[in-house]
């Protein structure tokens, strides 16, 4: 199991004791599709993502964090709430997040808060100032018509091909999708609509100086097609990487999108979003030396984290929407220099975790249900919980084991179906001990273990869901997971 032992943040500062100095800032970082693997810091030596190292050298990386469901718009939303996303009510990928449900930027606006937001945050409505609690809602509509407004590009160079226009996801093949041929974006680097976001960031920070204020910059890499601007076009060898093997238990389940990739084309898809990952980094890096050069760094917590993993190659995949590590492990660091010590945490942490941890750090009201806790001062949890209802799955982790429960009932329509659409029931355990590559499946062998670990999920469900009450009480075990895993998004409000 994890160690026990208690995370390593500093003690509480007196903010209500009659000092004067100002609770901490707030700048928080998220990445899409960045999993925790492609980082220096994880100890990937090909990864190229030196700003977030020295972030993650100066402050607190958690090694075992997980989000709470494999797809953007959930897990963002567990993120910004606290809660599983099945009880935030958004458990699919075009769900708008209600706006009468609680979030952290509203807690943060009752603690006298300036709040804003630049980027990509999957609210599925409008950017429009006060939505979620962000006074500034510079969110994906709105950075787009900006970016297009503002930014006139230059003419290419000759014999420089590029990424052809508009992507067309699932429209075309997916070595065109997924940017097999390693093709920048036809734009500069000062050109391009994340250096947009981070400048904009960089003068909200500019702006705000003497505020209290709470910032979130979200870009949009290293999501596929993997932009990146002409400069770091050549930064990365494909042949340096080697697809990962794809086991013998994995065929049935591959996507059939991905079937017909070529060796060639999974090593340039793989180089693509390397690179993706090195220009989001640099973007992130320009905001961090902002905040430095200000003076703003000694007294603003920094949070990097990412929605979710993704597979590169993996079981054969290139995307997220299942339960493999490499989908599931995304980074976590916070940096608050003399109050939270620097170092590497194995524990297990979750994103219901991560909201009333800053509401804690930042000594502001508590979110009236949150699914997570602060943590400052608690032991590492025994086991992590994920979710991805569109194709009615539900994950558990521990140290040693991993179990994945699908109904097998959904016929999925995000794009990445089988053979075998609709297969029925499906448990799958791994023991990850023997089998860290998540290969054999031995829930036949390991009956006990599989009551265990479906019974963690079912508590977390009874204590979570809203239709609990609802539960068939003449079921059996996994009857009981087959009603709860099914999405019905239309239970709350939008």
């Amino acid at each position: 199991m994890p160690s026990r032992r208690r995370f390593v943040f500093g003690a509480a500062p007196a903010f209500l004791q009659g000092s004067r100095r100002r609770r901490p800032n707030l700048l928080f970082l998220i990445a899409d599709d960045h999993a925790a693997y492609v980082m220096g810091s994880d100890g990937n030596r090909l990864a190229q993502t030196p700003n977030l190292d020295r972030l993650a050298a100066r402050g607190r990386q958690f090694l075992n964090h997980y989000t709470n469901s494999p797809v953007c718009t959930p897990a963002r939303q567990s993120l910004l709430t606290g809660r599983m996303p099945h009880s935030a009510g958004v458990t699919v990928l075009r769900t708008p997040l209600s706006t009468a449900e609680p979030t952290l930027a509203k807690q943060l606006k009752q603690a006298g808060y300036q709040t804003a937001v630049f980027g990509k945050m999957h609210f599925n409505r409008p950017g429009e100032p006060g939505l979620h609690g962000f006074d500034h809602a510079i969110t994906e509509d709105v950075v787009a018509r900006a970016w297009q407004r503002d930014v006139r590009p230059a003419p290419l160079p000759e014999g420089v091909e590029t990424q052809k226009l508009p992507w067309r996801p699932f429209q075309v093949p997916a070595r065109e999708w997924l940017n097999a041929r390693t093709l920048p974006y036809p734009r500069r680097d000062e050109e391009m609509k994340g250096t947009y976001i981070a400048r904009q960031a960089m003068g909200y920070l500019e702006e705000n100086r003497d505020r209290q204020f709470a910032l979130w910059v979200s870009l949009m890499e290293p999501h596929s097609p993997f932009d990146f601007p002409l400069e770091d076009r050549g930064a990365f060898d494909p042949a340096a990487f080697a697809p990962p093997a794809v086991g013998s238990e994995d065929g049935g389940q591959v996507p059939l999108i991905f079937r017909d990739l070529t060796t060639k084309e999974k090593q340039g898809i793989t180089a693509a979003y390397y690179t993706s990952a090195r220009f989001m980094d640099r973007n992130f890096g320009r905001v961090l030396d902002k905040l430095r050069a200000l003076g703003l760094e000694e007294n603003t917590l920094v949070v990097y984290t990412a929605d979710h993993g993704y597979d590169l190659g993996h079981h054969g995949r290139f995307e997220k929407h299942c339960g493999y590590d490499q989908a599931m492990r995304v980074p976590l660091i916070m940096s608050l220099p003399g109050r939270i010590a620097a170092g590497r945490e194995r524990g297990f942490t979750e994103h219901v975790d991560v909201a009333p941890t800053i509401t804690d750090l930042l000594d502001a009201p508590r979110l009236p249900v949150t699914h997570g806790r602060s943590l400052r001062g608690k032991p590492a949890r025994k086991h992590v919980v994920s979710e991805y209802l569109e194709n009615e799955e539900v994950f558990v982790r521990t140290e040693r084991w991993k179990l994945m429960y699908c109904s097998g009932r959904r016929r999925r329509t995000d794009g990445y179906e089988t053979d075998n659409p609709t297969p029925g029931r499906a448990v799958r355990l791994f023991d990850l001990k023997s089998d860290p590559g998540e290969f054999r499946n031995v829930a036949g062998a390991n009956e006990r273990v599989v009551e265990e670990l479906e019974q963690v999920a079912l508590a977390r469900f009874r204590s979570t869901h809203p239709e609990a009450e609802k539960e068939p009480s003449q079921a059996g075990r996994e009857d009981v997971l087959d009603f709860y895993v099914r999405p019905r998004d239309d239970v709350k409000p939008g």
